[in-house]
């Protein structure tokens, strides 16, 4: 009995170890999958998000026939511009894009939820970006929210985390040796020099209100708005994967002592550029600008400088309302059925939406590391530049005879500036044929660099930009090459530069700062009234150099038109649509 009892005892023994046993193994591989779900969450190995809204439900609509799909919108964040909201949407993949017609601006007001507002919006940004379509609606009321509505269902989403646009990480990308460049407005920093790197740190998240789940790493170099920063293993493996999802990793600034600047920047979802720095480029000159409303002088400036051995542009559209992206397209589609020498050219033209206020010279960074890879020499001019060549070498040539020697990574080229050449219209024929006066002696210069000779720190000041060790400038003698700088047109043309000026380190016209300055209009002052005699200013020298070169090269035979220049109905329709805008 005795024994039979103690077998029993042990049965009974042994099956509680084995229930345990299991129990606890079970309890192992469910905790480990629960922390390594929690892992790949926190860095983005797999983790695939599902969209939960917490508003109504969107409604079906059937588009072109097909069977109905789910219209919606969702607003990731708002971006509060001093005229302007831009509103960032969320990828939603049953969607269309969103043009301007399918979406109201809906203003609610703080002190009653029924009382609203309804605006159009000033326009819908997007291209081939899908997950970053970019809604710009006029700046609300005082008092008022701004969000957006569908029209065709009323659907109104919440209007999701608002930022200040003057203290903001606001752009980020994944550099070739995998450092991340962060573009920071708000640092306030001196122009061309370089800041204690100790002072700063970078910050990788997704909520940086929970500083627990935030990555940090060290600062690589900081200067004016552009900071390079370390970037972690685990966020260099995730934004490919997380690319499909609304989730990307946030990168943003942390001065030492100070709270995290806000952000947008999202490096997994901005341009990677290419590993193989000695790869012969694609093209061999290409240049970059940045404008608002200048889409009229598009034609001329390409069609001009194809001519001369530009093959490449690179247009940052900064809030532009003149329907700049039809006119590229347009370019585009008459310049390409054009024949030069026998052959069809190629008009490469991209538009990249720039949205940032007084950013020039990190868009000029960001331009060039964009164009790194393809272009062996980027020019960075405004639209009203053009280089003139008074020895009738083209682009090809001067390059080739300026960098014969390997540490030659820029080249410096003076701007004569012209006046309104006693115009008081503007002229038919264009800007190059049109104005023929200016100052005697050249103001500045611009620069025309080798992307892969720029210093890290990408510092520049619009007109040149730092190199790396073991490279240098050249100056371009002034009877090879000059640029003809169309900075005082006439009236109707130059009043509207008196709206708001690009550059980081500029002060705007209205504000009585650096009087002095050679970016002002000597004795114009802060307000934009005509003086009486504006068209006969700055005309100090008769240059028609450029004027005939243009006349001889794109004039018609016999009409003498342009191929740039507006007439009958089509100049008609352009006065017209102008008149309907002032």
């Amino acid at each position: 009995m005795k024994d039979r009892g103690k077998k029993h005892r042990d049965v009974v023994s042994w099956s509680r170890f084995f229930w345990c046993t299991l129990f606890v193994i079970f309890s192992c591989v469910l905790f480990t999958g629960f922390t390594f779900s929690t892992f790949r969450l926190l860095f983005g190995e797999t983790f695939r998000p599902a969209l939960v809204f917490k508003w109504r439900a969107p409604v079906m609509e059937s588009i072109s026939g097909d069977s109905p799909v789910t219209r919606s919108i969702s607003i990731r964040e708002t971006v509060m511009l001093p005229d302007q909201a831009l509103i960032f949407l969320n990828y939603l993949p049953s969607a269309r894009l969103f043009t301007k017609e399918d979406i109201d601006c809906v203003y609610f007001s703080a002190e009653s939820s029924q009382r609203q507002l309804r605006k159009p919006p000033l326009d819908v940004e997007g291209g081939g970006d899908r997950d970053n379509q970019i809604v710009r609606c006029p700046r609300q009321p005082r008092g008022f929210t701004v969000s957006l509505a569908l029209k065709s269902s009323g659907h109104v989403p919440p209007p999701g985390p608002s930022h200040r646009w003057d203290s903001l990480a606001y752009e980020a990308m994944i550099d070739r040796d995998n450092t991340t460049i962060v573009f920071v407005k708000g640092l306030n920093l001196r122009p061309e020099r370089l800041s204690n790197v100790s002072r700063y740190e970078c910050v990788y998240g997704w909520d940086f209100g929970r500083p627990k789940f935030l990555l940090r790493s060290d600062v690589v170099s900081i200067a004016q708005e552009i900071v390079r920063c370390k970037t972690p293993l685990s966020v260099l493996n995730s934004p490919r994967r997380m690319s499909t999802s609304n989730n990307f990793v946030k990168v943003s600034v942390r001065p030492k002592g100070r709270g995290i600047f806000r952000s947008i920047a999202r490096p997994g979802s901005g341009l990677r550029p290419g590993n193989d720095p000695y790869t012969r480029k694609q093209y061999e000159m290409c240049v970059c600008t940045m404008l608002r409303n200048q889409a009229r002088f598009l034609k001329e400036w390409v069609m001009y400088h194809a001519r001369i051995g530009v093959q490449r542009w690179f247009i940052y559209d900064n809030n532009s309302d003149d329907d700049i992206e039809d006119v590229i397209d347009n370019v585009v589609d008459m310049l390409s059925k054009t024949k030069d020498m026998d052959k069809e050219v190629n008009y490469n033209i991209t538009r990249h939406v720039w949205p940032w206020i007084k950013t020039q010279e990190a868009g000029f960074s960001h331009c060039a590391l964009r164009a790194r890879d393809t272009c062996e020499w980027v020019g960075f001019i405004d639209v009203d530049e053009f280089f003139y060549l008074p020895s009738g070498l083209v682009l090809h040539d001067v390059l080739q005879n300026q960098s014969r020697y390997s540490y030659v990574g820029e080249v410096r080229v003076s701007c004569y500036s012209f006046g309104p050449s006693g115009l008081k219209h503007v002229p038919e024929q264009g800007v190059t044929a049109g104005y023929n006066c200016r100052l005697a002696a050249p103001e500045r210069h611009k620069s025309i660099v080798k992307p892969e000779a720029l210093n890290s720190t990408l510092i520049n000041v619009v007109h040149h930009f730092h190199l790396r060790k073991g490279f240098e400038y050249v100056n371009v003698d002034k009877g090879v090459m000059v640029i003809n700088h169309y900075k005082y047109q006439v009236w109707q043309v130059f009043k509207e530069k008196f709206y708001r000026r690009v550059a980081t380190y500029v002060a705007d016209w209205q504000d009585d700062q650096n009087a002095g300055s050679k970016d002002r209009a000597p004795g114009l002052g802060t307000r934009a009234v005509q003086p009486p005699d504006w068209s006969s200013r700055f005309c100090e020298f008769t240059d028609n150099g450029l004027r005939n070169q243009v006349l001889r090269l794109f004039a018609d035979p016999e009409t003498q038109t342009l191929p740039w220049q507006e007439v009958g109905e089509q100049a008609n329709h352009r006065k017209t649509r102008n008149k309907r805008k002032a």
